[in-house]
């Protein structure tokens, strides 16, 4: 079985193009339903059968899982069975007939205007690691990319004349405008302070760490704890929360799905539309509290 899982994961990363996260959570759920099959069911991926998928859904429940957590491990075995089914490993499809898990849809976290201004202002351009962290958080929030994206940039995809930075992910290339007060931090950055830090001439890498080598994710994560810290900003901010907030703003300012869709290089609108559900639901609270007969 183990081959099976292996395969699958080389396709979700090599065909789907689908992001280290993903491809790790989806062999992770594939793996946990095979243990599963092996101590409770006796049985194993190639002689499932739907009613076991059901009864997996049930065990993962008295366990304590979220529907969330139960949901995605459906869409796992889901996507799972359907490459055996291309492969012809499998005749059908068994978690295909499986009922979703209802989920109580949550919206993600933004920061106001005003909490963007003062999570901003907290990297003190007074050394080397306030100019480069400023320019970390302005750059993220200037275009919306992802952690993953941020730390795999290097140099030659910052185009600071034209005011632009190029984003290579899940096989895509997109072009991303930025600001002028972004240009001006990632200007200060790259040609006064990134040249301190690095130790190797020939490293490529936009953001390096204090010993010169390219910014890690779980480094990042830290800074971004650091700096909410610094702001008392009680919401939990994560990279991804500018990364929300950059396209909630861009759409309460007039700009339209299909252009947020680009920027943030979502390959289904469905992704960006949650957006603009987050918008009207914010829309509807606001009526509720403040119209007198609401």
């Amino acid at each position: 079985m183990a081959n099976y899982i292996a395969d699958y994961g080389s396709y979700l990363e090599l065909e789907r193009h689908s992001s280290n996260n993903t491809v790790s959570s989806y062999v992770r759920d594939v793996t946990q339903f095979s243990r599963y099959l092996a101590e409770v069911e006796r049985s194993d991926l190639v002689r499932c059968k739907t009613e076991q998928i059901d009864r997996y859904m049930a065990y993962m429940a008295g366990k304590g899982k979220s529907p969330a957590s139960i949901a995605r491990s459906m869409a796992s075995l889901k996507s799972f069975y359907s490459y055996m089914q291309s492969r012809g490993v499998v005749r059908n499809n068994p978690a295909r007939s499986t009922s979703p898990v209802r989920t109580e849809r949550k919206f993600p976290q933004i920061l106001t205007g005003k909490e963007v201004e003062l999570f901003l202002e907290q990297p003190q351009c007074v050394d080397p690691k306030g100019y480069r962290d400023h320019a970390m958080l302005e750059l993220l929030y200037a275009t919306g990319i992802r952690v993953s994206e941020l730390i795999g940039m290097n140099v030659e995809d910052v185009n600071l004349s034209a005011g632009f930075v190029r984003c290579c992910s899940r096989g895509r290339e997109r072009v991303i405008p930025l600001y002028a007060t972004a240009v001006k931090a990632l200007s200060d950055y790259m040609k006064d302070i990134r040249p301190q830090l690095i130790l190797d001439p020939r490293e490529k890498a936009l953001f390096v760490n204090m010993g010169g080598e390219r910014m890690s994710r779980q480094g990042f994560w830290k800074i971004i704890k650091y700096y909410q810290d610094k702001a008392q900003i009680k919401k939990e901010i994560t990279p991804h929360t500018l990364r929300h907030s950059f396209a909630a703003h861009l759409l309460a300012n007039g700009a339209d799905l299909h252009s947020i869709q680009e920027m943030l290089g979502h390959a289904d609108i469905s992704s960006t539309q949650i957006y603009s559900h987050m918008i009207k639901q914010q829309l509807k609270d606001v009526y509720q509290r403040a119209h007198p007969r609401a």
